[in-house]
């Protein structure tokens, strides 16, 4: 395997003020609804980015935003294609989403096949009021119609290139990086 060179795009800093940045987003633009609020994170990293937005959205509403975990290796449309059997993670949901705002999370928006397949297995557990989508990174080059709500950084990227989040709870680092990829590695 060759050694790829990345780029670092975000450092640890300028994550944790995305972040807040969301948070403070997020809970302006709900201030007027009587809907609760909940975060649910998608498997693997959106789960550590939601845990932390989690208390800072809490603080700004006054009340506590419940945190939840939604797994969707099986809701994947590319299940079949996939040489790898999917990481399968745990989907926790120990409240009631029926009327309530869920801001699904996760670190990069691509394609939107990720965010559809979240929808499809929230919708599992009830019907939340509204859906609302919270990104680290924008990356561009959708293949569904699902843009974001809230973006801790636009990085237009070319399809040749990966963006991969590190997060410290996984990785032992908070950082952004870009790298290039071979041809045959870039998705369909």
């Amino acid at each position: 395997m060759v050694d790829v060179p990345e780029t670092v795009v975000l450092e640890q800093d300028e994550i944790a003020r995305a972040l807040t940045r969301i948070a403070h987003e997020i809970a302006e633009r709900n201030q007027q609804d009587s809907a609760e609020i909940a975060l649910v994170g998608i498997h693997r990293r959106g789960v550590h980015l939601a845990q932390r937005l989690q208390p800072q959205l809490s603080e700004l509403l006054d009340a506590e935003a419940p945190l939840g975990s939604l797994d969707i290796s099986f809701y994947r449309d590319d299940l079949g294609l996939r040489l790898e059997a999917p990481i399968v993670g745990a989907t926790q949901l120990d409240f009631a989403i029926d009327g309530t705002t869920v801001v699904i999370v996760d670190d990069v928006l691509f394609t939107g096949r990720t965010v559809r397949a979240a929808i499809d297995a929230l919708l599992e557990y009830g019907r939340p009021a509204r859906v609302q989508l919270a990104v680290l990174i924008d990356r561009g080059h959708r293949e569904l119609p699902i843009r974001p709500d809230y973006v801790g950084k636009n990085l237009p990227t070319a399809r040749t290139e990966r963006v991969n989040v590190c997060v410290q709870e996984l990785d032992g680092v908070d950082e952004v990086t870009i790298s290039h990829v071979a041809d045959a590695e870039v998705p369909a």
